[in-house]
């Protein structure tokens, strides 16, 4: 959600209990603010917060002038000062997919990979390494996950140019109240998977400047996420069933939307089976 209004923001999602204490939401207000202006980002988007055993990492995403690029992250333990993430790379997401359990608030972590193989481990050594992963490599991990698996927005509130990029709609003005209850009426803000699968024909409907990414109607398994009216029925609000703690909020006929995630940073295995 947008760093600049976040206290609006985080009233309209926390319809589910989520939330920051007033101090922490002063602090954060405030440190935000001189993030963006001294990493000179264009945008700047609370993105949430993983709650770990022994403290919490607050996540910040700054975007440039394209704002599908690769995103800058940062983390704050205390929502004061900030540092930033390095880049996701596939072996970090591999190594974070073996770890099971509760985050521990501490950056400086680090997990004895047991699932390694025989290969590996002799490589890693042979480099002066130990078989190990840092806690802040899962945590850069985890965050691209959520991001490409629950990160999304309403249908046209971004067009892709000619060329390529893709900038803010400035003649989005919000879904209309029967659009917004449609589950099609959302996207995935990351690269298509499914999108590519389409034939002509199934494409011949779709505006290619704003129909550029896969909508939500096709996320398995189905019945993943929840849509409900909240606030006398003024804020459409979703939910993900499977990372618990996404909460994505729109309000009809206006610009405002925005997602936000407060959890534990572990994915519910156990959603097929609830369903």
């Amino acid at each position: 959600m947008e760093a600049a209004s976040l206290p609006a923001a985080l009233e309209l999602a926390a319809g589910g209990g989520e939330g920051l204490s007033p101090e922490k939401r002063a602090a954060l207000g405030a440190s935000l603010l001189l993030l963006q202006r001294d990493y000179r980002f264009e945008r700047l988007w609370f993105w949430g917060c993983i709650q770990g055993v022994r403290g919490a990492y607050y996540i910040a995403e700054g975007l440039g002038p394209d704002r599908a690029a690769p995103r800058s992250r940062l983390y704050s333990l205390n929502g004061v000062e900030w540092s930033l993430l390095p880049p996701v790379t596939k072996e970090m997401v591999a190594q974070a997919e073996q770890l099971k359990g509760r985050f521990q608030g501490d950056p400086s972590f680090e997990y004895e990979y047991t699932e390694i193989n025989a290969e590996d481990a002799e490589r890693l050594l042979e480099d002066g390494n130990e078989p190990v992963i840092k806690e802040e490599a899962r945590l850069v991990a985890t965050v691209d996950q959520i991001d490409r698996a629950v990160g999304i927005v309403p249908r046209g509130a971004f067009v892709k140019t000619p060329l390529g990029s893709v900038h803010e709609n400035r003649s989005f003005e919000g879904l209309s109240l029967m659009e917004a209850k449609k589950l099609s009426s959302y996207f995935h803000f990351t690269e298509p998977v499914n999108l590519k699968t389409k034939t002509l024909l199934e494409k011949a409907d779709l505006d290619p400047s704003t129909d550029f990414l896969d909508s939500l109607e096709h996320d398995i398994p189905q019945g993943s996420w929840t849509v409900q009216l909240e606030k006398g029925g003024t804020v459409v609000v979703l939910r993900s069933l499977l990372w618990l703690g996404l909460t994505f909020y729109h309000v009809p006929m206006t610009k405002q939307y925005g997602y936000v995630y407060f959890g534990t940073g572990e994915k519910n295995f156990d959603l097929p089976f609830m369903l």
